[in-house]
């Protein structure tokens, strides 16, 4: 049984994704404007946050708010916000690849408790509950079983403009990829933990990402059975700008490699 919440976060992914696929269609006519090398925000990605949020404020006007586009909102009750990613891929989204998502978590007292991520252009709805297991359009997902990292294929982000963590991808990247049977970079955090919660990644890293960016995913993959914490720092994985998560079979090894260098 899903809970109200997670029946009003749905409801919300949904109606900004319908919004999302009728702009990506004329992917070519949006007005786009810079955010900075390589990040870009467009009219769909605005209008999507602005249905999000409308949703979620008239079903739950006293909770607080995290987006992508609008920032930081206290609210009423301190112990519970949305935190929301209208468009987590708008890079892709905006060069017509068909790999972006609707990402919408609640927190509560610092612990992520609920997600949703809606790939809306492949209709695969994933949502997850403290608890109440992991789910892609009503089937029950699990992590993948694999236990050697030479059968395994793992996703990671690679550092875009000039951020300092492109050494120490490339570093991870040639440790890595020789023990693998790949690395894959898809241009969308949400994604890539949606998909080590449906067994089709093993693993992923990332050394720099946004609250907004995993939060949603971060309940998926534990409640698909998977390990995932901060590669460095303490307090809410969501908070602490990076992570690493697998299987449980490969998370230790994954773990060791990615945090040699920090």
């Amino acid at each position: 049984m899903q809970s109200a919440n997670m029946n009003v976060m749905i409801k919300a992914a949904r109606k900004a994704g319908r919004s999302l696929v009728k702009d990506f269609r004329e992917v070519e006519n949006l007005q786009v404007s810079v955010k900075g090398a390589g990040d870009f925000v467009s009219r769909a990605d605005k209008e999507a946050e602005r249905i999000i949020k409308e949703e979620l404020r008239t079903a739950r006007p006293t909770y607080g708010w995290l987006g992508e586009e609008t920032g930081t909102e206290a609210g009423e009750d301190p112990t519970r916000r949305w935190i929301v990613d209208p468009l987590d891929g708008t890079t892709n989204f905006l060069h017509g690849l068909p790999h972006w998502a609707v990402s919408i978590a609640l927190e509560h007292k610092g612990e992520v408790v609920a997600g949703v991520i809606f790939d809306a252009a492949k209709d695969e709805l994933y949502h997850a509950e403290k608890g109440n297991g992991a789910w892609m359009n009503g089937q029950r997902l699990r992590v993948s079983g694999r236990r050697q990292m030479i059968e395994s294929i793992f996703a990671t982000g690679i550092p875009f403009g000039a951020r300092k963590t492109l050494p120490a991808t490339l570093k991870d990247f040639a440790r890595i990829s020789p023990l693998t049977a790949g690395i894959r970079s898809y241009g969308s955090a949400a994604l890539d933990l949606a998909y080590v919660a449906a067994g089709r990644f093993d693993g992923y890293w990332e050394r720099y990402v946004n609250a907004w960016d995993v939060a949603a995913g971060i309940v998926l993959v534990k409640e698909a059975g998977g390990f995932i914490e901060a590669i460095r720092g303490e307090g809410p994985i969501a908070d602490a700008g990076n992570l690493v998560c697998a299987n449980p079979q490969l998370f230790p090894e994954l773990a060791s490699i990615v945090r040699t260098w920090d």
